[in-house]
């Protein structure tokens, strides 16, 4: 018999009413359990009566966080409704291939994205619309309808969200969310990253990625705790916020890039950063130099693992662990299944490279609309994540780097993620990437692209012989380019495909002038 699902706001309502569950840093809006459950049940009423949402529907956001965002999510729930949250970063085309395949009954947006959210809503036909903020159809709809008396009857394995992936290749695919994914999600991570009712949290990742809304927002909100929505990062206001002992954060967590660039802020040598129980990082391999910076701080930041398929938590390094073992996304969460496997579907020995694969109650079960990738992407309900991953004799797992960003250089397997570590040794690069180019010798060889601090100095020759030092011969990049800023996703992570198609043609160029001459 499945099993039901339950609403933490509403339980929490009635236990805690007069808690703070949430903050709008932007708007200065807070609400208790009971101000923010009231909310969510006038908004599923106004949803299903005025708008006509029903079990199944998907009701989309398109906005720059807020604590809305979350209402939509919940409200959705006891409607059985699908919610489905929308890149802030993409265009109207984009979005229109999103918004065609999920086909939302309902666009809920935000007056800075308002332009695009109607252009997408009238492109593909949604029936409705609602305007965030004062004096907006959103509020004037919570305002008008009354809580709703009865929620759906929702199972753990009803479909919740809908969320696309990135779309580095090809089109992005929405990645069902279940109720049970994301609840076995807080319990996977409730106890590594001491997540309790005394949690205070400040998001700053979007919550339209399963890093702003997972990690640990529902998980927080689940126990009970509180959570501080920023609009939009700022590292500046993030260290302030986090040093001032009258907001009393004491959970965060971030991509590497946030944490880069609040280390690189004036402000963070002086930020009193004591309160933090935990600082957890994912979403891409963190350089160890700055993971030492972070440390030298007194933040032993805690790597994790997972994906938008696996709700996302897969791997996560425990507190304890987080200094001797610097560099590995740590052991299996409790509720999840994992595999190192070879390219022949065997498994792969300690400290062999191989290709993770997961199963559990955490992992998607498979792509909206898209029936080949769901069979491309599973074998016997073990989840292929694409990620060069290795385990040590301890059981400790290290992601090594996406197998797509693996390229081959003279036969040999070059992974940029162990390259751009040692480029983070090099104390005035900012931000590094490396990528593999064409070849006519090695096949491939290596390109690092690096942004140098300000004020300091860089040269190609100071990065080859710096890589010469501390690599094999054909890890070593081939080519330097220098650029003022590495491109990024709305996560905050390097965008390579951008990268590649800006400078690997450049290299054919510059190799043809090489030929000329």
């Amino acid at each position: 018999m499945p099993v039901r699902y339950y609403d933490w706001i509403a339980h929490h309502s009635r236990r805690t009413p007069d808690k703070t569950a949430v903050l709008d840093l932007a708007s200065g809006r807070r609400f208790t359990y009971f101000e923010f459950n009231d909310r969510i049940a006038r908004l599923a009423t106004h949803l299903r009566d005025a708008l006509k949402v029903s079990r199944g529907d998907r009701v989309a956001v398109l906005a720059l966080n807020t604590t809305d965002t979350l209402e939509v999510q919940f409200a959705c729930g006891r409607l059985g409704a699908v919610f489905l949250p929308l890149n802030t970063r993409l265009t109207v085309p984009e979005l229109q291939f999103i918004a065609s395949d999920a086909s939302p009954k309902v666009m809920i947006y935000d007056t800075d994205l308002a332009e695009t959210a109607l252009s997408v809503a009238t492109l593909c036909n949604v029936a409705s619309a609602l305007l965030l903020g004062p004096g907006g159809s959103y509020e004037a709809g919570i305002a008008a309808g009354k809580p709703l008396a009865r929620a759906e009857d929702v199972t753990l394995d009803d479909i919740s969200t809908i969320m696309y992936t990135s779309g580095t290749t090809g089109h992005p695919k929405g990645a069902i969310i279940t109720h049970g994914m994301t609840f076995w999600n807080c319990v996977n991570l409730g106890g590594p990253a001491y997540i309790n009712p005394s949690t205070v949290l400040l998001t700053v990742l979007p919550l339209f990625h399963t890093g702003g809304l997972n990690c640990y927002t529902n998980p927080a909100l689940h126990a009970g705790g509180t959570v501080l929505i920023m609009r939009a990062f700022d590292p500046g206001q993030t260290l302030q916020l986090i040093g001032d002992p009258a907001q009393g954060i004491n959970v965060f967590f971030g991509v590497p890039a946030i944490y880069q660039f609040m280390a690189q802020h004036p402000a963070f040598a002086t930020t009193d950063l004591s309160r933090l129980i935990i600082g957890g990082v994912g979403g891409a391999p963190m350089p160890v130099p700055m993971l030492k910076a972070w440390e030298a701080r007194g933040v032993a930041l805690q790597q994790g693992y997972g994906m938008t398929e696996t709700s996302p938590s897969v791997l996560v390094l425990d507190r304890e662990d987080a200094a001797r073992k610097a560099g590995s996304a740590g052991k299996p969460v409790l509720h999840t299944e994992v595999r190192i496997v070879r390219p022949d579907g065997s498994d792969a020995d300690i400290g062999e490279l191989g290709e993770l694969w997961v199963r559990g109650p955490n992992v998607t079960p498979g792509y909206w609309n898209r029936p080949e990738a769901n069979k491309s992407s599973f074998t016997d309900g073990w989840l292929h994540t694409g990620d060069a991953t290795r385990v040590d004799e301890q059981g400790f797992y290290y992601i090594v780097d996406r197998w797509k960003d693996m390229y081959i250089s003279g036969g040999e397997n070059v992974y940029p993620a162990e390259v751009e570590n040692v480029l983070h040794q090099l104390g005035a690069i900012a931000e590094a990437a490396v990528i593999g180019i064409p070849d006519a010798q090695w096949g491939e060889v290596g390109m690092a692209i690096v942004a140098v601090k300000p004020g300091q100095k860089l040269s190609e020759t100071d990065v080859m012989t710096h890589c010469a030092a501390n690599l094999a011969r054909f890890k070593c990049p081939r080519q330097v380019r220098f650029v003022d800023a590495l491109p990024r996703n709305a996560t905050g992570k390097i965008h390579k495909p951008t990268l590649r198609k800006e400078f690997s043609v450049t290299s054919e160029v510059d190799k043809a002038k090489a030929t000329d001459a």
